[in-house]
């Protein structure tokens, strides 16, 4: 049944039944809010659930109070651009999906209208797709040796370094770069990392496409768009890296799937469907490929759903399953108790946001977990004290297997959305082999990646979480009021939600032992909700608003260096605006990074130092990288940030952040032939 349509000025009338006011709100929903709160309203961690009970016991039964919200707050920084017809079509559309998921009786995955599903563009390009010629396949010695020139895998090599041995751009010469070549991408949250070899980029969109270009000078070769749901992309659609093995292409799409396409060509090969997509599965990162395995993990496990949340390993010529390992412990497993009495289908979370990482000397691929879900552990019916395995963990898994070799839990029972589930470093110091990883909290981890055991931390960034930081036995205590936190009872977090460290990837130059790390100065408050422990229901199950920190002269973006032999701090560097890229090292002793400012910047890696920057056309994101052509090396970075908007528009609104501006941009030197 319809429930509302027009809302006039800024006071309700009377509900109008209108199918039109309803298709109309869907539209505006799509347009502003779907990116945040999700196309079937089911909430993401950017933005709430509007149609769990949270939500109805707040705003869904009160028309004239959701407007009121609505109007006042959304969308975040940009309130008042959308016309009060809008506005009110969308709360009618709100309303009206609610009503009719109740009246279903079909829970959050339910709305299936087929005028969600992405059409076929009938308005054709007359390009057509070209072959790549004289293009050799892709080897595994490519993948964890690659050429200087190559940058092959989602930071270069397997290892996670982020840096490349290119020398030629260096701290000499870094103030002659120059734009070299860009190209326009599509909107969303552009968060790929290009992968270059043999003179061609495979550059990856929001969207699920993805384009074969002349690294020198950007010109199309080949392009595929997977054809996805529209309700399966979150989050603006970031898909953080692809992979490239043999004669494929490797992407994990937004509805749960595992796609190869030919490489010179890119045609499909093959699929496989990992998950059922519409019980909440997707994809924000790609696989890693280690020793001729496909490996990638999944997305969506805040849901209490049967199958669990899991990482596969696939055949690279078949797409078969190998095998799937279960990123929970459950009531089977040895670790089983650490739930609790939790039944299996309400262990929620244990996502891998991050792809992993893999050690081909040791034949062990690592990866990250985050933590338990619903955020807060009151709102899962468990306590902190209880470890909630294997989330907010490493893992050390044999990529032939699956099997678990080890696992270090970093913060046990996490309560706060506060995850370890970030990039793995693989670093020799000498005779030992080393794993480091970091995490929202700020506190950089060194492990023996062989064994597993703990060796060392550093506090990079001011925390007032723990009461207690043991960097004796590598243990973290919350404060009491966190520890013992109920539901709906607010508590504060510094750092909050969004880091400290994020996705924004660390750099580790081999030669000096430095890594440079991205960190977000912010704290959050966070109230956990309660959550229904029924089948397919489960979400985040918080609330959380987000500031500056205190006592940092409202310098929201830091950089600290850090000598990982003694886990000593070199350098740092604050400024007003939010570093939005990982970090990208060389050999020519320099860091590359971009941030919300529009700023694309160089820094001497030893020293801090600001060498250049240039202001390019949108907030920077995704990951930086180095290759070369020809004996010419370019440096090339993305634009456009998509999701993220809906928090530094509030933290940082004095920044002019342009709407859209997705493009790749590529610099090489001066009068460099």
């Amino acid at each position: 049944s319809l429930l509302i349509a027009t809302l006039h000025n800024s006071a309700l009338t009377e509900p109008i039944l209108n199918d039109s006011n309803i298709k109309n709100g869907k539209i505006s929903y799509e347009k502003h809010c779907a990116e945040c709160h999700g196309y079937k309203l089911q909430g993401t961690a950017h933005g709430s659930s509007l149609s769990d009970e949270n939500f109805f016991k707040n705003l869904g039964q009160n028309e004239k109070k959701l407007y009121q919200v609505t109007i006042s707050t959304m969308p975040p920084g940009k309130i008042g651009i959308i016309q009060k017809e809008d506005y009110s079509n969308i709360t009618g559309y709100i309303l009206n999906f609610n009503n009719k998921e109740s009246d279903n009786n079909q829970g959050w995955v339910a709305f299936s209208d087929p005028s969600t599903i992405d059409k076929p563009d009938e308005r054709k390009s007359l390009f057509e797709n070209k072959v790549i010629k004289n293009f050799n396949d892709i080897s595994d010695k490519d993948i964890n040796y690659p050429e200087e020139n190559d940058w092959t895998s989602w930071r270069r090599t397997p290892l996670g370094f982020g840096y490349s041995p290119l020398e030629q751009i260096n701290k000499e010469n870094v103030q002659k770069l120059k734009l070299s070549w860009s190209l326009t991408m599509n909107e969303g949250s552009n968060q790929g990392t290009p992968l270059i070899s043999q003179g061609v980029m495979f550059l990856t969109h929001p969207g699920n496409m993805i384009q074969a270009l002349n690294a020198t000078n950007g010109k199309l070769i080949w392009e595929y768009k997977y054809p996805y749901p529209k309700d399966s992309m979150l989050l603006g659609g970031p898909t953080k890296n692809i992979a490239i093995y043999k004669d494929k292409v490797y992407m994990a799409t937004y509805d749960a799937a595992l796609i190869a396409l030919d490489i010179r060509t890119g045609k499909l090969l093959w699929k496989n469907v990992k998950a059922d997509y519409k019980d909440g599965y997707t994809h924000s990162s790609g696989p890693i490929i280690a020793n001729g395995v496909v490996i990638s993990g999944i997305n969506g496990c805040e849901r209490y759903i049967a199958a669990g949340c899991f990482i596969t390993g696939h055949d690279p010529d078949s797409g078969k399953e190998l095998w799937r390992t279960s990123t929970v412990a459950l009531s089977g497993d040895i670790n089983g108790s650490s739930w609790g009495n939790t039944p299996d289908i309400f262990r929620a979370g244990s996502d891998t946001w991050i792809a992993g990482s893999y050690d081909p000397e040791l034949n062990i691929f690592y990866i990250g977990t985050s933590q338990a879900k619903p955020w807060v552990a009151a709102s899962r019916g468990m306590s902190p004290n209880e470890k909630a395995l294997y989330t907010n963990s490493t893992l050390a898994m044999n990529p032939q297997t699956g099997k678990i070799l080890w696992f270090f839990q970093h913060i046990q029972g996490e309560t706060i959305d506060m995850e370890v589930g970030f990039e793995r470093i693989l670093a020799d110091i000498d005779d030992k082999k080393l794993l480091l990883t970091i995490g929202k909290d700020g506190i950089l981890w060194k492990l023996d990646r062989e064994k597993g055991n703990f060796i060392d931390l550093k506090e990079t960034i001011n925390q007032n979480i723990y009461k207690k930081v043991d960097r004796n036995r590598g243990k973290v205590f919350y404060r009491d009021d966190i520890l013992l936190s109920k539901i709906d009872t607010p508590f504060s977090a510094c750092p909050g939600i969004y880091g400290g460290h994020n996705w924004q990837a660390v750099s580790y130059d081999p030669e000096s032992h430095l890594m440079v790390i991205p960190l977000h100065q912010l704290c959050a408050d966070m109230i956990g909700r309660y959550v229904e422990q029924k089948e397919g229901g489960g979400g985040y199950g918080g609330n959380s608003r987000n500031y500056k920190m205190d006592n940092t002269n409202g310098k929201v973006g830091k950089l600290v260096t850090i000598d990982i032999k003694n886990m000593e701090k070199i350098w740092q560097y604050e400024q007003d605006a939010m570093f939005l890229t990982g970090s990208l090292s060389t050999s020519g002793g320099l860091t590359f990074i971009g941030d919300l400012d529009r700023k694309f910047m160089a820094f001497d890696t030893k020293t801090g130092k600001l060498l250049w920057n240039t202001t390019l056309g949108s907030a920077l994101h995704g990951f930086p990288v180095t290759y070369a052509v020809n004996g010419k090396q370019y440096i090339a970075v993305q634009t456009g940030m998509g999701v993220f908007r809906a928090m530094t528009s509030v933290i940082s609104p004095d920044i002019y952040q342009p709407e859209g501006g997705n493009a790749i941009y590529v610099f090489e030197l001066q009068n460099n032939p």
